[in-house]
């Protein structure tokens, strides 16, 4: 689960370090720029809840990132080459999959507190008391 946190970390802070060498995005690259950050957020949500699961393996962290974001640029892409703008589609369908992810997210760290007040209740009930 350190892995997701430390790529969105690493970003970010490229992304302010470079910050004054790279000019703004043109507006012809601005669609392939949106994608991949979502594209990006899918896969750092989806390690996140995969890592609070206790599912986590790098090597499919990687792949999902990479199949990501080379599939919805190649469906950017083909939408600009035919006239149909592709890009909405890829857009919706990662952006459900982490509003998805988000939701199961929170879900696991509630129980995963939840279940931590109970031990520590059941804790202070069994301490015997002077």
């Amino acid at each position: 689960m350190l892995l997701p946190l430390l790529a969105l970390l690493l970003g970010f802070a490229a992304a302010v370090w470079f910050k004054g060498y790279v000019g703004p995005v043109e507006p012809v690259n601005a669609q392939y720029f949106a994608v991949g950050c979502v594209a990006g957020l899918d896969t750092l949500c989806g390690g996140i809840r995969s890592g609070l699961e206790g599912k986590f393996y790098t090597d499919v962290f990687v792949t999902g990132f990479l199949s990501n974001v080379l599939i919805a640029f190649g469906m950017a892409w083909l939408g600009d080459q035919i006239g149909v703008n592709l890009f909405l589609a890829a857009v919706l369908v990662m952006g459900g999959r982490i509003f998805t992810n988000l939701s199961l997210i929170r879900r696991l760290l509630l129980a995963k507190w939840q279940d931590s007040r109970d031990r520590q209740k059941r804790a202070a009930a069994e301490t015997p008391t002077p």
